[in-house]
C-alpha cells in the first residue's frame, strides 16, 4: 500500500523529501511550487529547485499565484489526496486547502517547535547561539507553525558552523524524518502531540538593519551573527576605502583577542575591536566581487591597522 500525495515546496531544502517520497514508493499525485522566477544576470526564468526534479519525474506540476480561490480549493480536492506533504512550500495554505486531504496536511518544519516559528527557523538559531536544533514533522492548522507534532529528529550546531552548513546537514534529515513519518501514518501509527505553550519563539524575516554588524556589540553575539546569515544575505560592514563608503559582507570570523574603540582594525589579520573582546574577520566579499580570504582583501585595499570600520 502506498499514500497518494500532494508535494508542496520550492527551494532546495524541499528537493530532498520530495526525492525520498518517490523512492519510497508513494504516488504523488501533484507538486505545487512557486512559479518560476527572474534569476541571473540576463533575468531569464528559471524554475524553482523542486520543479526541476518533478519535471524529472514525470510528476505534474501546479505554480498558483493564490491558493484562496474556489477554483484553487476544487483543483486541489481534484487530486482526492490522502496527504499533502508542505516543505518551505512559501505561500500560507487556507483552511479549504488544509482541510481536503483525507490525513490532513504534513508539514517539515526546520526547528525544534515552539521554538523558532516562522520563516527564518535555521538562520534564527545560529544567530541566537543556540547549541541544538533540528527538524520536525507537525500536522498543520491554521496558526503559524501552531499544529501538534508527531516526530522531532535533533541536531547540534558547532560553536563555528553557519546558518548554509546547518541547512545543508538538516536537509537530508529531514527527508529521512519525513519519510520515516509517512510510513508511520500509513500503518495508522503516526501520534500527534500538541506544542507545549512554554518556550514560543518567532523567527522572523531578516532585515537589511539587522544584517549590519554593529561593533559595539559584544564579540560573541556578532561572531553568531555572521554565522546565522552567511552565505545569505550576509552579515556586513560599512568602511571607506578611498571611495567613499563601500558595503562589504563578512562570511566568516571567529572570536579573537583585542581592544580598542568598537570598529577598530586591530591588526593586518583583520581582528576588528568590538564593544567586548574582539573578532577577527576571515573570508570576506566586496560588493561586486566574490569572497575571498580577508587578507587578500585588505592588500587590494591598503587597509592598516587603526582603520575604523562602520
Amino acid at each position: 500500500m502506498s499514500l497518494k500525495v500532494v508535494f508542496m515546496g520550492t527551494p532546495d531544502f524541499a528537493v530532498p523529501t520530495l526525492a525520498e517520497i518517490v523512492g519510497g514508493g508513494h504516488e504523488v499525485v501533484a507538486v505545487y511550487t512557486r512559479a518560476p522566477a527572474p534569476a541571473g544576470r540576463g533575468m531569464v526564468l528559471r524554475p524553482s529547485p523542486v520543479q526541476a526534479l518533478a519535471e524529472k519525474f514525470g510528476l505534474p506540476v501546479l505554480t498558483p499565484t493564490t491558493l484562496r480561490t474556489e477554483e484553487a480549493a476544487e483543483t486541489f480536492r481534484a487530486h482526492q489526496a490522502d496527504v499533502a506533504v508542505v516543505v518551505a512550500y512559501g505561500m500560507i495554505l487556507p483552511p479549504a486547502i488544509l482541510d481536503a486531504p483525507a490525513l490532513g496536511c504534513l508539514n517539515l518544519h526546520a526547528s525544534l517547535l515552539p521554538r523558532w516559528r516562522g520563516a527564518a527557523p535555521i538562520q534564527r538559531a545560529v544567530m541566537a547561539g543556540d547549541d541544538e536544533t533540528g527538524v520536525a514533522v507537525m500536522r498543520m492548522e491554521p496558526g503559524l507553525d501552531t499544529g501538534p507534532v508527531g516526530m522531532v529528529e535533533r541536531m547540534g550546531i558547532g560553536p563555528d558552523m553557519t546558518s548554509g552548513e546547518l541547512h545543508d546537514r538538516l536537509m537530508p534529515l529531514g527527508a529521512d524524518l519525513m519519510a520515516r513519518g509517512l510510513g508511520a501514518l500509513e500503518r495508522g501509527n503516526l501520534r500527534f502531540r500538541p506544542q507545549p505553550a512554554e518556550g514560543v519563539v518567532y523567527a522572523h524575516k531578516i532585515t537589511n538593519e539587522e544584517a549590519r554588524l554593529d561593533w559595539s556589540q559584544p564579540a560573541r553575539a556578532l561572531h553568531d551573527r555572521v554565522r546565522g546569515l552567511s552565505p545569505f544575505p550576509g552579515a556586513y560592514l560599512m568602511a571607506d576605502l578611498g571611495r567613499g563608503p563601500e558595503r562589504v559582507k563578512v562570511l566568516r570570523a571567529r572570536l579573537a583577542e583585542g581592544s580598542a574603540e568598537p570598529g577598530t582594525l586591530l591588526d593586518a589579520a583583520g581582528t576588528v575591536a568590538c564593544g567586548e573582546g574582539a573578532l577577527r574577520l576571515v573570508t570576506v566579499q566586496p560588493a561586486g566581487k566574490g569572497a575571498m580570504p580577508f587578507g587578500d582583501f585588505a592588500r587590494g585595499r591598503r587597509l592598516e591597522p587603526g582603520t575604523r570600520l562602520a
